[in-house]
């Protein structure tokens, strides 16, 4: 069995998934990781920025709907 080499990736705003992305890319690249590792972290990221997304958005709507409780009292 091989032995799979641990890497650490910082996934916590999108500057950090797009960075890990190219981390991964280049990784395949250079044949020291292999495309299904490569698929399931590339499928992670794509799941954590959609979240990420989700939650930028979420904070958007709340101070838009402060201001509009706002103009409204």
């Amino acid at each position: 069995m091989s032995k799979i080499k641990k890497i650490s990736l910082r996934l916590s705003t999108p500057r950090d998934v797009k960075k890990t992305l190219s981390r991964i890319s280049n990784l395949v690249a250079n044949g020291e990781m292999d495309t299904k590792q490569a698929n399931t972290i590339i499928l992670a990221c794509n799941t954590i920025l959609g979240a990420i997304r989700l939650d930028e958005q979420q904070k958007k709507i709340e101070m838009l709907e402060e201001l509009v409780n706002g103009f409204a009292e």
